[in-house]
């Protein structure tokens, strides 16, 4: 299914051609997909290799991003995360960067795969604290890491009300827009974050996470990976139940301004899902739509 407008097709065949051209030791390999997201899509080779294409030109970047970054950080790191093999060139008609990584076995966080949403949700905030404790090279730093979800609320608010308007126009949405907007403005009425940039995964969401045996395995698609303050990497934690979230932040120990700019971050990637994703992926709506719900029924104080 196509979601953008300048995005690339990508299907098996295209993957054997460049395999063909890049890798030839593996183009005999089965390959079949392997899921998709908004900005890649993914195609298992053999058993052992996973291939990443992104979807237009603006993801990309994120392809040279994780090959450079990843074989750093994973030392540092309390869970497994992917591990770079190739770093594909444009070829076979595919005019983009692409990667190969090895696979990991695992499962998406979820009522068959938790046994204790407390437990997980203490497990991802140590995988989180040794992401954001994990040393900052200067090279880092000067490397251009820097992404608008590590930034403040202020710089997004005229797209997230363009988008309160947009959603208030589409059929059938049952959602307390007017709450929404109040959560969201007063999230806006915070004080700006301060203290010290550190690295952030950028999206972790539950379909970024792998689950074995009930417990943490891997976080992976490090696409968003970026330097800046933690607010926005909260925001996820609504896509998860209460239990994970409120263990989640007292192993954390976030401040409540921290948790409230969350929440308002949360509110303004979901909403702005919404629209844009209305007529193309309805299955990345509904997630929208469940984290907003989850945002009413838990809204942080705000």
């Amino acid at each position: 299914m196509t979601l953008h407008e300048d995005e690339f097709p990508a299907d098996e065949a295209l993957v054997r051609r460049l395999l063909a051209e890049q890798r030839s030791e593996w183009a005999e390999l089965p390959i079949r997909a392997a899921g998709s997201g908004t900005d890649n899509r993914m195609f298992r080779l053999g058993g052992e290799l996973l291939v990443r294409l992104p979807r237009t030109p603006g993801t990309a970047e994120a392809v040279r991003k994780e090959q450079r970054w990843l074989p750093r950080l994973a030392p540092e790191l309390a869970c497994e995360v992917p591990e770079p093999v190739h770093e594909g060139v444009p070829g076979g008609g595919f005019p983009l960067p692409w990667s190969v990584y090895r696979w990991i076995e695992g499962t998406e966080p979820g009522p068959g795969s938790v046994p204790d949403w407390g437990a997980f949700g203490a497990e991802l905030a140590g995988a989180v604290r040794s992401l954001h404790t994990a040393p900052l090279p200067p090279e880092a730093e000067r490397g251009g890491l820097h992404w608008y979800r590590g930034g403040e609320l202020t710089p997004c608010a005229d797209r997230v009300d363009e988008c309160f308007a947009q959603a208030r126009t589409l059929p059938g949405l049952d959602l307390d827009l007017d709450r929404l907007q109040a959560i969201w403005r007063g999230a806006l009425d915070l004080p700006a974050p301060a203290g010290p940039r550190v690295w952030l995964h950028g999206d972790l969401k539950p379909s970024n996470l792998l689950v074995r045996d009930g417990r943490l395995h891997a976080i992976i698609d490090f696409g968003g990976l970026s330097i800046g303050f933690p607010d926005a990497e909260h925001a996820p934690l609504w896509d998860m139940p209460a239990a994970a979230r409120h263990a989640y932040r007292d192993a954390l120990g976030v401040n409540e301004p921290t948790w409230q700019r969350a929440c308002g971050w949360a509110v303004a990637v979901a909403i702005s899902g919404v629209p844009y994703y209305w007529h193309t992926d309805p299955a990345f709506v509904a997630e929208c739509v469940a984290r907003l719900r989850a945002v009413l029924d838990d809204p942080a104080g705000l």
